[in-house]
């Protein structure tokens, strides 16, 4: 068994498609857009077979402390060294983006940075 896709819900869809694709290497579908109920998403897929779904629905809630609640917190991209993870931090910091934590190692061993990129929503650059 393998995990399909993650789907997230985000207020700007095309702000959102266009970090995972300049910043993370994804690849965009066309896009999908229900007229009927103003449902609208992409699938960006990466090298290595996995995909994500960025939706947008007039009337979705953001509210609520973003961090800290049940449910998933980030999702971690690997970048495959310890100096791609040092760079693609600093190219993200020097353009605005917010990072919450590292590059570090962390307790357990990981080599980690966090970044709050899409409306307050975690991406991790790990190894």
């Amino acid at each position: 068994m393998r995990i399909e896709h993650i789907a997230m819900y985000v207020n700007d869809l095309e702000k959102a498609r266009d970090f995972f694709t300049v910043y993370l290497g994804g690849h965009p579908d066309n896009g999908y857009h229900n007229e009927k109920t103003g449902f609208s998403s992409y699938f960006i897929s990466f090298d290595d077979g996995a995909r994500l779904e960025i939706m947008n629905k007039p009337g979705i809630d953001s509210s609520g402390n973003l961090s800290e609640r049940t449910g998933f917190i980030h999702v971690a991209f690997s970048t495959g060294s310890k100096e791609k993870v040092d760079s693609l931090t600093a190219l993200l910091k020097k353009n605005g983006y917010n990072v919450i934590s590292g590059p570090r190692t962390t307790g357990d061993g990981y080599y980690e940075s966090c970044i709050a990129v899409i409306e307050g929503n975690q991406i991790e650059i790990t190894i």
